[in-house]
C-alpha cells in the first residue's frame, strides 16, 4: 500500500480490470470468445478508416459481433472505450531499447511516440483526463522514465521532464495533423496561396518581425517541413532538460 493512499479493488473501472487481466468480483464475466483487446482493436480500425467521430458503442459492438448492451459488459462508457482504444493503438514501446545517455534515449522515445501518434492521429483528439493507467501507455511511461536512470534529477523532475517531452510531441502532432486536414491536397499550392494572402495583409510597421520572416522566405515551406520543425523543437526541449541536469551538477 502506498503511504497515505488506501487502495480498494472496486475502485478499478471494468476496462482496466480487463486490460490488466483482473476480474471484478460480483459481476458476470464477458461473453466467451470476446476480449477487451478485440474490442479495442475493432474501435481503432473504425477510427483509422472513418475518424474518431465514427466510433460509437453501437458501431463497435456490431464490428465485434455483439449487441450494444452486451458491449457494456466490457466497458461502462465511451470514455472507457477510449481507454481500450488508446491501449490498442499505442501497443508496446519499441522492443529494442535505445543505447547511449539519457538524451539519446529520450530522443528515441519521443521519435517513436510521434510515430505511434501519426499512425493513429485521432489519439490526440481524445481529452486527457488523468495520467495513464492502461498497460501499454504505462509501459511507454516506464520506458521514458528509464532514460533518466543515473541522472541526479529527482523523481518529480524525471516525471516533469518526460511530461514536457510528451506535451511537445502531442502538440506538434496535433498541429501538423490539423493543418494537414485543412489545407489543399497540393501542399505547395496551399503554401503559396497563404504566402500571397499574408503579403497583402501585413506591413513592416505593424508587423515588423512577421514581415522580416516573410521577406526572408522562412514562412514558405521547403523540403520536409514537418520533420524539420519536429526535430528543431525536440532538440530545443532536450537542450532545456540538459541545462537543468547540468545545473544540478
Amino acid at each position: 500500500m502506498l503511504e497515505g493512499i488506501e487502495l480498494t479493488a472496486d475502485e478499478l473501472p471494468r476496462v482496466l480490470q480487463l486490460l490488466w487481466g483482473h476480474q471484478e468480483p460480483g459481476r458476470r464475466g464477458p461473453k466467451p470468445g470476446r476480449s477487451i483487446s478485440d474490442i479495442g482493436a475493432a474501435a481503432v480500425g473504425i477510427a483509422d478508416e472513418q475518424g474518431l467521430s465514427a466510433v460509437s458503442m453501437g458501431v463497435v459492438a456490431k464490428a465485434v459481433g455483439l449487441t450494444t448492451m452486451a458491449l457494456y459488459r466490457y466497458v461502462d462508457s465511451k470514455n472507457e472505450l477510449y481507454t481500450a482504444m488508446i491501449d490498442a493503438a499505442y501497443g508496446l514501446p519499441p522492443s529494442r531499447r535505445a543505447t547511449g545517455g539519457w538524451r539519446r534515449q529520450l530522443e528515441a522515445w519521443s521519435v517513436a511516440n510521434r510515430a505511434a501518434l501519426l499512425r493513429h492521429p485521432w489519439i490526440v483528439q481524445i481529452p486527457v483526463t488523468e495520467p495513464p493507467l492502461a498497460p501499454n501507455p504505462l509501459r511507454w511511461m516506464e520506458r521514458g522514465l528509464r532514460a533518466f536512470a543515473g541522472t541526479k534529477l529527482t523523481e518529480q523532475q524525471k516525471l516533469s521532464s518526460l511530461l514536457l517531452a510528451e506535451v511537445y510531441v502531442r502538440g506538434q502532432v496535433l498541429l501538423s495533423t490539423q493543418l494537414g486536414d485543412t489545407v489543399a491536397l497540393d501542399q505547395q499550392s496551399a503554401d503559396e496561396r497563404w504566402a500571397r494572402r499574408l503579403g497583402q495583409l501585413i506591413d513592416p510597421d505593424g508587423f515588423p518581425n512577421v514581415y522580416a520572416a516573410f521577406m526572408s522566405g522562412s514562412l514558405q515551406d521547403e523540403g520536409d517541413f514537418a520533420e524539420e520543425e519536429f526535430q528543431f523543437g525536440l532538440q530545443t526541449v532536450l537542450d532545456g532538460i540538459e541545462a537543468r541536469i547540468e545545473r544540478i551538477g
